[in-house]
């Protein structure tokens, strides 16, 4: 069933973030107005309250709601962390859902995270493997959090009737990311340590693991590209992974950013590091089938945006610990 976005009032949680930002872009692109886009800030709405919830959703009233925000780190800041982010995610999925149940809004957008899978999972990852065994053990508490958001809406469409469609991205990257190497991601780490080593002549850099687990990449404004596909014409139950299809191990992605920044040095592996998840690499045919979404930009160039933005922007980028 195919909708136009122009009349439907929208909320995007984390609608300010790496993805919302250009999420946004691609719903006004899309037709949505605007004035129908309301991005909550963190500092007026605290999702893991009931009273903020309700306030928000009455003050709006949503058709739609795309529900991206997460508390999300890399492997560091998910073994410093695994209470909190098990909790804080836990809590803004289940209370964001069963308010919009409550409020009557029409459709629910969860947007979760490839650390859902199962530390073993056949690669590559079909949905229908989501629930075959554990998630990997760094960022499990993060993974079933967000997971149990896939349960609550099958639940609430069997008793309640209520829509939602859920949404598996793989790791993004492009123009925008996290840099700040507390929390931030693998490309955005890579990148930040190999821009500082250029400019600092150093003749080496270390870098976490054994650089053989793998990892399948998404451009960030191809996933919000996906997103609004999905809004528009998704309307099942059966979650649906969001991915580009192609598979590069950690090594090459370190020797392929050392090669953009021209770095002549050696790079050194930490073994004593863990790799996280052994392989990643979705089987994105669902996503094709259903909602005619297929990955535009090609790895290269994405990486050369990424690098783009952050020489242009690294001296005026603040890091919050």
């Amino acid at each position: 069933m195919e909708k136009s976005l122009h009349d439907q009032k929208i909320i995007v949680t984390g609608g300010s973030g790496f993805l919302g930002s250009a999420l946004i872009r691609k719903l006004e692109a899309a037709g949505a107005q605007k004035k129908n886009i309301m991005i909550p800030r963190s500092k007026e709405y605290d999702l893991t309250k009931d009273a903020d919830i309700t306030r928000m959703l009455d003050s709006f009233n949503p058709d739609i709601i795309i529900h991206l925000a997460a508390k999300v780190g890399g492997i560091g800041y998910n073994m410093k962390n695994p209470g909190s982010l098990y909790y804080d995610n836990l809590m803004m999925g289940a209370k964001m859902i069963e308010h919009s149940r409550l409020k009557g809004v029409k459709k629910f957008v969860a947007v979760s995270t490839i650390c859902a899978y199962p530390k073993f999972t056949p690669v590559p990852f079909k949905e229908d493997d989501l629930w075959i065994g554990y998630p990997e053990e760094t960022n499990a508490p993060y993974g079933l959090a967000k997971k149990m958001m896939l349960v609550q809406l099958q639940s609430y469409k069997k008793q309640y009737n209520f829509h939602g469609i859920y949404l598996l991205p793989v790791n993004l990257y492009g123009p925008g990311d996290n840099f700040n190497p507390e929390s931030s991601h693998v490309i955005p780490a890579l990148i930040k340590k190999f821009v500082d080593a250029v400019e600092q002549k150093k003749d080496k850099v270390e870098v976490w693991g054994t650089g053989k687990a793998s990892r399948e990449f998404l451009y960030v404004d191809d996933a919000a590209d996906a997103i609004v596909k999905a809004t528009m014409h998704y309307e099942k139950e059966d979650p649906v992974n969001l991915g580009s299809g192609m598979e590069i191990t950690i090594k090459d992605l370190v020797n392929t950013i050392a090669k953009i920044m021209d770095f002549k040095g050696s790079i050194v592996w930490d073994a004593t590091k863990p790799d996280g998840q052994p392989r990643r690499c979705l089987d994105v045919s669902r996503a094709e089938k259903e909602f005619g979404f297929k990955a535009k930009t090609s790895f290269e160039e994405g990486l050369k945006h990424t690098i783009d933005w952050y020489m242009k922007n690294k001296n005026n980028l603040v890091y919050s610990h």
